[in-house]
This record gives C-alpha cells, structure tokens and sequence, in this order.
C-alpha cells in the first residue's frame, strides 16, 4: 500500500493544468486550468498529484503540460 505515502513523499516534479475538456469524466471540479500542482508518482498514462481537495488523484497526462 505505497500509494498511502505519496502525500508525504517527495516531489518528483511540477506540472501545469492545460485543460479540464474531459469527455468522460469530471475533473473540473478538483483541476484548476493554470494552476501548477506538484507531482507525486507517474506511470505511462497517468501523473499522481496533490489536487484541489488535498488529496492524490491520478489524472491523464492530457491534463497536463
């Protein structure tokens, strides 16, 4: 259960919301187009980073610049 000390983990990096047009899900709500937001884990499809509501969310890297 790493996934429970990515909070607390250091920043990998930081990226920049580019857009929040999804097709299937609703993502406008805890992404701020324009905001910067620090990333926690990534994989090929998705970034882990700390969202809107404090908490890690896994979003598609379409998000994201």
């Amino acid at each position: 259960m790493i996934h429970k000390s990515w909070k607390d983990s250091p920043t990998i990096n930081t990226v920049t919301c580019t857009h929040t047009n999804a097709s299937k899900f609703l993502v406008s709500n805890v992404l701020t187009v324009g905001q910067t937001y620090e990333v926690k884990n990534e994989t090929e499809e998705f970034i882990f980073v700390i969202d809107n509501t404090g908490h890690i969310g896994g979003f598609y890297k379409e998000y994201f610049e």
